[in-house]
Parts: C-alpha cells; structure tokens; sequence
C-alpha cells in the first residue's frame, strides 16, 4: 500500500482540481478574485504533483540503490581478508554513473591446490556486461575447487562463457527480439587472468588477453611479473588443446602481487595523461593490502577527476607466510634436488 501513496496522492489532488473547476459554482463566477482563486488551486495541485512525483523517484531510487548493494555483495564480495596465510582486499570503480559494479570482475579463493585467483574484464561496462561476469564467476567458485589441474578451471570459465553468450544470441535474434541489440553478444568477449598461488610462493599464470600484475618487494619499486605467451580472450577463439599454465613468480613472504584491470593504467587525465600506475603502486610499498587498493583508488579518482571511461578493479594479495627452514634430509635417504625457482 505504501508503494501507491506517491501515485494515489497527486490523482486526489488532480481530481480535487477538476471539481473545483467544474462543479464549484463559485469557480465558475467571473471576476478577477475567483481567477485569482483558481490559479492558487491548480497551483497548489500541480506543486502537489511535482512533490509526490519527486518523493516517489526518490524511495524508487532508494530501493534499486539496495538491490545494486545486494547485487555486488553476491557478485563482487569482498574476499575474506586472509586467506591461508596469505593477505587479500579487492576493490571496484565503475565507469557507469551511480553503478556500484560493471563489467570487471575479481575472486580469490584457498582451495586443496593453492591459492587461487582470477581477475577479468568484458568488454564493455555497466549493467550490459553483468550476465558475462556472472556466468564467469560462477563458473569460477566452482571449478576452482573441483579441477585439480589450472588449465581445467580455465576451460570450465570458457565453457560457462560460451553457454552465456550462445543463450545472449538466441535472445538477440530479430525473430524474437524485434529490435537490434545495443551490445550484441557476437561483440562481447572477456580478458582473463588466472593465477594459482602455492604453498611454497610458486605463482602460476593462465593468461588470456590481459594486463599482467606488478610485484611489490621490500624496495621502493613496482615490478611487471611475465605471464608467458598470451591466451586469446575468452568468447573470441577456441582455447587450444594444450594448456600449460606459466610459472610466473614466487611470492616471498612481505612481498605483494598486484591485479588490475586495464581501466587502471588507461585512465587519463584533462591532458591525456595516462595514469601512473607503477609509480603509486611504487609509492606505496608496505601498505596492507586494503590501504593500498584505497591508495589507488584516491590517486585515479583524482587524476581523472572523478571521470573515468572504464571500470577499474584491483586485487592485492599479500604473503603473510612464515618462511619455513629446510629440513635436514634424514640418514640413510636421498636428498632431492629443488625445483628451478622462477623470476
């Protein structure tokens, strides 16, 4: 009942209008005084209206601001703060005016096989890009605990990506929609990064078509962390038939890993600018993991002055991990040679 208040009150107020008018003997009379009194009617109607009218926009406003909240709590939650030892925080800037999620997406997940993570960005932002992040998150929370090997989580992802968009299409056709699509699903495709973080440090990367991370040490710089050969973006070619994810880095304990998507270092300034992503994210080494996504978020906002032309997303992972020293090699067995360690 309450939601027809804002309706229900201006139609009484209209109507009140109308009989005066017409059936109020007075109303009818000539004379400047009952025009007088005919104006401060209708003028007191259609302030009513106005008021009713803006009281309504704002409760409806009100209502889809929380289901927007309760849209990015199911899709972009905040990861827990750790995560088998490891530090995580995540965080979200969205192109779209008032939007409090896009087309960016981050998850990260402890899992019997490492740390894992993902960070990707669909083409486009806003609420059009929404049905690929869910369909890739999904898939995500999934796979990430159920496939053993990196490359299967990968091929689950683009699977449930295919599924979405061959449904999107259907959806599209003119035969059914009526109209041209204004973001067609023949266009749509999504940049990925998957990364399995183990208990040793060891950092193993799949990536398809995105930015890579930035490593923080204990020194004041930002390093690029290789990713290997890159994967086409997921929705544009078939994955290949052979997958082997790319030991990327090994993440010492103190020392950071950066995600972001491509928002980030594309931002620009009134001057064309691009915005310097490793010289803050260098600027704030030593920051926990939720003070630097904060960092980076004041610094973007205010290089751009509050417009950015694409979503931005960050995730920072911290090693908390106690080193752990060797252990002598029991007598009598063989000790084994270690791995390589990469970068």
């Amino acid at each position: 009942m309450r939601r027809m208040a804002p309706v229900a009150a201006p139609v009484v107020w209209g109507l009140a209008a109308v009989a005066w008018k017409v059936g109020c003997p007075l109303a009818r009379q000539p004379g400047m005084p009952m025009r007088v009194a005919s104006g401060v009617v209708f003028l007191t109607v259609g302030t009513g209206l106005v008021l009713g009218a803006r009281r309504g926009l704002k409760r409806e406003l009100a209502r889809v601001r929380a289901v927007a909240d309760a849209t990015q709590q199911v899709l972009l939650r905040p990861p827990p703060a750790r995560l088998d030892g490891l530090a995580v925080a995540a965080g979200q800037l969205s192109a779209s005016r008032g939007a409090v999620v896009g087309g960016d997406l981050y998850e990260a997940m402890a899992t019997p096989y490492g740390v894992r993570v993902v960070i990707g960005d669909v083409r486009g932002h806003g609420l059009a890009a929404l049905g690929a992040v869910v369909a890739v998150l999904g898939s995500f929370r999934e796979a990430a605990h159920d496939e053993p090997e990196l490359a299967g989580v990968l091929r689950r992802l683009d699977r449930a990506l295919g599924r979405h968009l061959r449904e999107r299409a259907r959806e599209e056709h003119p035969a059914r929609s009526g109209r041209a699509p204004e973001h067609p699903a023949a266009e749509e495709f999504v940049t990925l990064l998957l990364l399995e973080i183990r208990a040793d440090g060891l950092v193993y990367v799949l990536d398809c078509g995105h930015p890579g991370p930035y490593r923080l040490g204990h020194r004041a710089e930002a390093v690029p962390v290789p990713v290997g050969e890159p994967l086409p973006p997921l929705g544009v070619l078939p994955l290949p038939a052979e997958l082997v994810p790319y030991p990327a880095t090994r993440l010492r304990p103190g020392e950071t890993l950066v995600l972001h998507t491509d928002g980030a270092e594309e931002a620009r300034d009134r001057r064309g600018r691009f915005f310097p992503l490793a010289a803050v994210l260098a600027g704030a080494t030593g920051a926990a993991p939720a003070e630097l996504v904060r960092l980076v978020h004041t610094a973007l906002l205010r290089h751009t002055r509050g417009r950015l032309t694409d979503d931005v997303a960050l995730l920072v992972v911290r090693n908390d991990r106690v080193r752990v020293p060797a252990q002598p090699a029991e007598p009598g067995l063989r000790r084994t040679r270690p791995a390589p360690s990469p970068h």
